[in-house]
């Protein structure tokens, strides 16, 4: 009897996915997708093309069409099993295992994307699945074998809400509400002429012995995680974060294109 070829594909090969694709070539059978084919080795992902699709890595940015998007990608590649390594809004895992009969799981990433590749073997990698997912044991395990192989490690989380929770809350918001707190200290140091970092030395050795007093650099949030992570969420009072950030781009004349 023959043996069925598997293969695993990431797809979206930018500052996540592709060091994702760089960890797993190591040790996996395994080719990248992305609509830039420039991103993509078309030869590697012409040769494995016949090969049945396994894990499924997903790292596609978030935007409306999101579950649209995992529905394709699923008809595209018909996968055994889709890992989601995007920031996604609470109950997204939820709402996406209701319309397919494979396994979803859910794994936040960590890291600054200019160091992902470093930062990714750094982290434990949280997971979370479904209680009404199928083959929920055979996906777990493969999981945890599969980043084990790579020297990561996982820790799994009791729900998936929790953990998409946790990236937005305890993570990109949180930087956020330490870099308002900052910018504002900024703009109060500047109204009576005071140096910033020199007042700031007041609460270094607190932050040592405490280690809950951290100086934050007071410039304008930028990028695609903390501000765009708010959207996911719709709390009134997160959505200060970029109340704020505007606030002190006005104050400060900062171009918000920086």
């Amino acid at each position: 009897m023959n043996k069925i070829m598997k293969k695993d594909i990431v797809v979206g090969l930018g500052e996540i996915g592709l060091p994702i694709l760089k960890l797993f070539s190591k040790t996996e059978t395994i080719v990248g997708y992305d609509l830039d084919k420039n991103l993509m080795n078309i030869n590697k992902f012409k040769k494995l093309e016949n090969y049945s699709t396994s894990f499924l890595h997903v790292a596609i940015p978030v935007n409306s069409k999101f579950q649209n998007n995992i529905m394709k990608i699923y008809k595209k590649f018909n996968p055994e099993c889709i890992i989601i390594h995007s920031t996604i809004g609470p109950g997204t895992t939820e709402k996406l295992q209701k319309k397919l009969d494979i396994p979803i799981i859910y794994s936040a990433t960590r890291g600054v994307h200019k160091r992902m590749l470093k930062d990714l073997k750094r982290y434990t990698k949280f997971f979370s699945i479904s209680k009404n997912a199928p083959r929920k044991t055979w996906a777990t395990s493969n999981f945890k074998s599969k980043f084990q192989k790579i020297g990561i490690k996982t820790k799994k989380m009791s729900k998936p809400e929790t953990l998409e929770l946790a990236k937005i809350v305890c993570d990109t918001s949180y930087l956020g509400w330490l870099v308002n707190y900052a910018q504002i200290s900024n703009v109060i140091a500047k109204d009576f002429n005071v140096n910033y970092d020199e007042m700031w030395e007041f609460s270094d050795e607190i932050h040592e012995i405490l280690g809950n007093r951290p100086k934050m650099y007071p410039g304008f949030i930028g990028g695609h995680c903390v501000i765009p992570n708010l959207e996911l969420i719709h709390n009134q009072t997160l959505d200060l974060i970029n109340k704020m950030n505007n606030a002190y781009a006005q104050k400060l004349k900062i171009s918000k294109n920086k």
